[in-house]
């Protein structure tokens, strides 16, 4: 290997030379990449394609003693750090700028105990790759909604999908995690060892530390679910969302139904002459008995006069990969986000208007349905602080082409501003793009104060600085 040129915590340059990067690579399991060799454009390529960062150097690590020593290489040479789990993240934070990426994808062990109901899972599982291995056995872990998602960076912002309602958020149903903190050190973080640390790595993202196992527990559930799709000519949204809202006011905790306005896609269950129109799509998971979910389900599908329902029993597994190919890597991507307690009729006003101004065939605008029994915890119990949330909106701008940024992204910040004064105020940070840094401290909250403590303790120079970051320089002053 040659000497390289790399990027500094502060911004600068430093030169390491090639005996001391031979030694570092010989220490490791893994690999080590630079800009010439091959494999180099594929790991530095994620979700999102309007990142396109090149780091000076790639670290591969095929398990907890190859974080730990990257991690301390990375201090002892003051560079700056990114870290890669799944990729999936909408800010980017997987990939820096010259600097040391450290790639966790490689790590993707599931171990599953069927008789005590626990599942560790290393940083490079993807909910697909976690659900195979559950699902196997008729259990599962409330993750989210898409399959391709990596397990770490969904955990550590907190996790919400189809079955959060009954089961919890995903952090509400981790036991432990091993992490490794910016001193190089292996930690196990539990409510039994370092409590403050494993409050924090619940909702606090990767701020803290390199997240090398996860400890979580299982749910019988599966391998059938009631759910589908109901899909709605978009003329109707108005009537239908304020019936949607009224019928999940009671609804039980076994049901979550989202709420998808977008430009249809040409799936081969619509008609012909609605692939590419404007349409309301309301999708249902009920996490129960099948009998009782058609019961369950009943007032939603009889709303409106729906183009088709293809709700009806699924693999839970096909369900959770419903959407992927919706939601494939290569496009460019911008997101904007609120929670809502309620669903206002000037929220619905101003959805319905923002669709009828769509700057692209795949933009699109979900309502997410959360609540039940995550919102039972204390909003203070973890570092994700919006349990009083019964809805989560989501404004996904998608596109193709740079000469498309500009329209794509102000259609998304068009309605983020009109939809804000009915917002709660809180964000999901996983929904946060790179340009909210200034949102992190409304994101959390009253929890904001108490995630700068933890910082300061477990990384006072902000080492961990890729990610919705937390400024420990701010700790004295809210102390």
């Amino acid at each position: 290997m040659n000497d390289l040129s790399l990027t500094t915590l502060d911004g600068g340059m430093t030169m390491v030379s090639a005996p001391v990067l031979d030694a570092f690579a010989a220490s490791l399991r893994g690999t080590v990449l630079n800009a010439g060799d091959a494999g180099y454009d594929e790991a530095r390529s994620i979700w999102n394609a309007m990142i396109d960062r090149r780091p000076g150097l790639i670290v591969r690590c095929a398990g907890a003693a190859d974080v730990i020593a990257s991690v301390s290489f990375a201090r002892d040479n003051n560079l700056l750090i990114a870290v890669r789990g799944g990729g999936h993240n909408i800010a980017g934070n997987a990939v820096c700028d010259g600097g040391m990426m450290i790639d966790l994808s490689a790590m993707k062990s599931v171990r599953v105990d069927r008789v005590a109901r626990r599942v560790w899972v290393e940083p490079g599982v993807t909910l697909a790759d976690l659900d195979k291995e559950t699902q196997a056995f008729g259990l599962l872990v409330p993750t989210g909604i898409n399959s391709t998602t990596g397990i770490s960076g969904l955990t550590l912002g907190g996790g919400f999908g189809w079955t959060t309602r009954k089961l919890g958020l995903t952090i509400d149903n981790l036991l432990s995690a091993d992490v490794v903190t910016a001193d190089g050190e292996l930690v196990r973080a539990s409510n039994a060892e370092h409590p403050d640390l494993f409050w924090a790595i619940r909702g606090g993202g990767g701020n803290f530390g390199v997240v090398t196992a996860f400890e979580f527990k299982l749910h019988k559930l599966g391998p059938q679910v009631l759910s589908g799709l109901v899909v709605h000519p978009f003329a109707d949204a108005k009537a239908i969302l304020q019936e949607y809202r009224a019928a999940l006011e009671d609804a039980p905790d076994e049901l979550t139904c989202w709420a998808v306005a977008r430009q249809a896609p040409p799936l081969p269950f619509l008609p012909a002459e609605w692939h590419w129109k404007e349409v309301l799509v309301l999708a249902m998971c009920y996490s129960g008995d099948l009998a009782a979910g058609e019961k369950a389900t009943a007032r939603l599908r009889g709303i409106g006069q729906p183009i088709v329902d293809v709700v009806g029993p699924n693999p839970f597994t096909a369900w959770q990969a419903a959407f992927d190919p919706l939601l494939q890597p290569g496009a460019r991507n911008y997101w904007k986000s609120h929670d809502f307690i309620e669903l206002a009729d000037e929220t619905i006003d101003a959805v319905c208007a923002a669709i009828g101004k769509l700057p692209g065939p795949e933009c699109e605008i979900f309502i997410g349905h959360v609540g039940g029994a995550a919102g039972r915890v204390a909003s203070d119990a973890t570092a994700f602080p919006q349990r009083s949330s019964h809805y989560v909106m989501n404004v996904h701008a998608r596109w193709r082409e740079a000469s498309m940024d500009e329209a794509c992204m102000g259609w998304a910040r068009d309605i983020y501003k009109a939809t804000k004064r009915n917002a709660v105020g809180t964000a999901y940070v996983n929904f946060m793009p790179a340009d909210e840094a200034d949102r992190v401290e409304a994101a959390y909250g009253d929890n904001y104060a108490r995630l700068l403590e933890v910082k300061r303790k477990y990384d006072p120079a902000n080492f961990f600085r890729m990610n919705q970051n937390l400024r420990a320089k701010k700790a004295r002053k809210a102390a």
